[in-house]
């Protein structure tokens, strides 16, 4: 029974971490905007996010392979979504956002 809440406990938490990511992704996807967003900090989240996740697989912990798989799946949404936004703005020669786009 108390491993029943232990996990619940970490789904709970799992959740909530994922739910924080929304409004990186529609920032980027919806808004189209990428500004503030560093590309070697989601790198290194990820990294520290798979490990989380091999760890989880590990100790066969749901609640770890779940919430990590989900918010990995985020994180790399958000990534792509920067990639082409910046990949856009250079085909249209543009090297920094404008202040319109701010």
């Amino acid at each position: 029974m108390a491993a029943f809440w232990v996990e619940s406990i970490g789904l709970v938490a799992g959740f909530i971490g994922i739910v924080a990511w929304i409004p990186q992704i529609r920032r980027v996807w919806v808004d189209e905007k990428e500004e503030g967003i560093s590309l070697p900090t989601f790198i290194a989240v990820t990294a520290s996010l798979s490990l989380w996740l091999v760890y989880g697989i590990i100790v066969n912990s749901i609640a770890m392979i779940v919430s990590n798989i989900l918010t990995l799946a985020f994180i790399i949404a958000i990534t792509l979504g920067v990639y082409r936004i910046r990949n856009k703005r250079t085909e249209d020669g543009l090297n920094k956002p404008t202040s319109s786009s701010q």
